[in-house]
C-alpha cells in the first residue's frame, strides 16, 4: 500500500504554518521558560554561580549547534526525499543521522571527561580569586558533557518528528524534558525531599535528567506514531556514505553557523571579565531573558523549514511564496513585542535573578540597548530557514560570520577599550545592519534561483 500524501503538501498555508509551528513554538517557550527558572534558582545559591553558569554555557552551545546543525541536514534530506516520494532515502536519511547522534555525543563525553577545567580556566581573571566561580562552572559542565547523550538524541528525534509533520508529537518531547528539568531544578540544587543538597551540580543533573527523558520518550513517540520513517538497529548499524555526505552537507555549515554563537559568547566573556564578573552574569542574564522570544522564533523557522523543503520537492511555488510571508509578519511581530518588554521593564526581568545594585546599574542598560536589534533579527531568521530548506546552509554561514565574528567582537573589544561597559551593549545593535544587508542578498539570489524557476 503506497503512502498517502502529507499534509505538508495539501493543507492551506496559514493553517499549515501554525500546526507545524505552534507545537515548537510553544516547547520552545518552555524551553525558555526552563532556562530562565534553572538561572532563577541558580542565582539564589549566590552571584558566582549566574556567572560559573555562564562561563559554561559556550560549550553547552556547541553541543546544542551539533546536535541540531546535524538536525538540520537529516530534516532537509528527509522532508525533500518525502516530496519527492523517495521513500527508502528518508528512511536512510533517518537511520543515518541516528549513527551520526551517537558518535557525536561520543566526542563530548571525551571533552567532559578530560577538557572541561581548562576550558573554564581560559574565561577566569584570577584562579585564586574566583576559586569558587572555577569549581562551580567545572563540576556543571563536566556533568552536561558526560551525560549529553540526552540533548543529542533528544534534538534527533524531535528533528525525526518534525521533518514528517508531526510536531504536536515534538513538543511533547520537548515539554516534558523541560518540565521534569523545572522540577528537579529546585530538588537538586537545595536537596528537598530528601535528596542531597548539590547546589550547581545540582541543576546540572536536573538539565541532564530532562534530556534523557525527553530523548526517551522521542524514541518511543517515533518508533509508535512516525509511520512515514522506519528506524532498526540494523538500519543505523549500516552507514551509507552517500547519505551521510548529504545530511552533512546541510548539517556541517549550519553546526558552524550555530557554533559561531558558541564563539561569540566564549569572546565576549573574555572582553566582559577585563571589567567584573558581575558583567559576566549580566550577559547570562540577557541569553536567558532573550529566549523567551527568540526560541519562538526558531521554534517557526523550525516549522517553516520541512514546509519549504516539501513543496520545493513537490515544486509549489505559490505555497513557497505564501509560507514565507506569513512566517515573516508572525516573526517581526513577536520580537516587537520583546522590543516593548525589554524597554519597559528591565528592572523587573533582571530582579528575577537577585540582581544586586550593581548588576541594575550594568543590566538596565544592557537590556535597553541590545534589544534595539530584535526585529531585525527576526526578519533574517525567518530569510535563512530557506537557505536550510533548500540545502544552501552556506548562505547562513556567511551571514553569522560576519555578524558576530568580524562586527560584534571586534566592536565589542574597540568600545571595551574605552572603559565603560556600557558602551560595550552597543556592539549588539551595529552587527546586525550588516546581517539584514546579507541576509536579503542571498535571499533574493536564490530566491531567484530556484522558487522563480518552479
Amino acid at each position: 500500500m503506497g503512502k498517502k500524501e502529507n499534509k505538508m503538501g495539501v493543507m492551506p498555508v496559514k493553517k499549515l504554518i501554525i500546526s507545524m509551528s505552534l507545537p515548537m513554538m510553544i516547547s520552545m517557550m518552555v524551553q525558555a521558560l526552563y532556562n530562565v527558572v534553572d538561572s532563577y534558582f541558580v542565582a539564589k545559591v549566590s552571584e558566582d554561580a549566574m556567572t560559573a553558569v555562564t562561563m559554561a554555557f559556550p560549550l553547552q552551545n556547541l553541543m546544542i549547534a551539533v546536535a541540531s546543525g546535524t538536525g538540520v541536514g537529516i530534516n532537509a534530506l528527509l522532508s525533500r526525499s518525502l516530496g519527492e516520494k523517495r521513500f527508502d532515502r528518508s528512511d536512510a536519511a533517518a537511520n543515518n543521522g541516528l549513527l551520526l547522534t551517537f558518535l557525536s555525543y561520543l566526542v563530548f563525553l571525551l571533552v567532559g571527561l578530560f577538557g572541561t577545567r581548562a576550558f573554564i580556566l581560559t574565561q577566569v581573571k584570577d584562579p585564586v580569586k574566583d576559586a569558587q566561580v572555577l569549581a562551580f562552572a567545572t563540576s556543571y559542565l563536566r556533568i552536561c558533557c558526560c551525560l549529553s547523550m540526552g540533548i543529542f538524541f533528544q534534538i534527533t528525534f524531535e528533528r525525526l518528528l518534525q521533518s514528517t509533520g508531526r510536531t504536536i508529537y515534538s513538543m511533547v518531547s520537548q515539554a516534558t524534558g523541560a518540565i521534569i528539568n523545572i522540577i528537579f531544578d529546585p530538588i537538586m540544587i537545595f536537596g528537598l525531599f530528601g535528596f542531597p543538597k548539590l547546589g550547581v551540580a545540582g541543576a546540572a543533573y536536573a538539565t541532564v535528567l530532562g534530556q534523557i527523558t525527553a530523548a526517551c520518550l522521542g524514541l518511543i513517540l517515533n518508533l509508535r506514531k512516525n509511520e512515514e520513517i522506519t528506524i532498526s538497529l540494523k538500519r543505523i548499524l549500516s552507514p551509507n556514505a552517500m547519505i551521510i555526505r548529504e545530511i552533512y552537507f546541510v548539517g556541517v555549515p549550519s553546526i558552524l553557523m550555530m557554533s559561531i554563537g558558541s564563539v561569540m559568547t566564549y569572546m565576549m566573556n573574555q572582553i566582559l571579565k577585563t571589567f567584573s564578573n558581575t558583567a559576566i552574569a549580566v550577559f547570562g542574564v540577557y541569553f536567558r531573558l532573550q529566549s523567551f522570544f527568540f526560541m519562538p522564533i526558531f521554534g517557526l523557522n523550525n516549522g517553516l523549514i520541512p514546509v519549504l523543503a516539501y513543496n520545493y520537492g513537490a515544486r509549489n511555488r505559490e505555497r513557497i511564496r505564501e509560507a514565507l510571508r506569513f512566517a515573516m509578519f508572525l516573526a517581526l511581530s513577536i520580537m516587537a513585542a520583546g522590543t516593548v518588554v525589554f524597554e519597559t521593564r528591565p528592572v523587573q526581568l533582571l530582579r528575577l535573578f537577585n540582581a544586586s545594585d550593581e548588576m541594575l546599574r550594568i543590566g538596565v542598560p544592557a537590556l535597553r540597548i541590545i534589544c534595539l536589534s530584535f526585529t531585525v533579527a527576526g526578519a533574517c531568521i525567518v530569510m535563512g530557514s530557506i537557505f536550510q530548506a533548500f540545502s544552501q546552509s552556506y548562505y547562513s554561514l556567511i551571514i553569522s560570520v560576519a555578524r558576530q565574528l568580524l562586527v560584534l567582537i571586534p566592536v565589542a573589544y574597540l568600545f571595551s577599550k574605552i572603559g565603560d561597559v556600557t558602551l560595550v551593549w552597543w556592539a549588539f545593535p551595529i552587527p546586525e545592519i550588516v546581517s539584514l544587508i546579507l541576509s536579503f542578498i542571498f535571499f533574493r539570489r536564490l530566491y531567484n534561483q530556484t522558487v522563480q524557476t518552479l
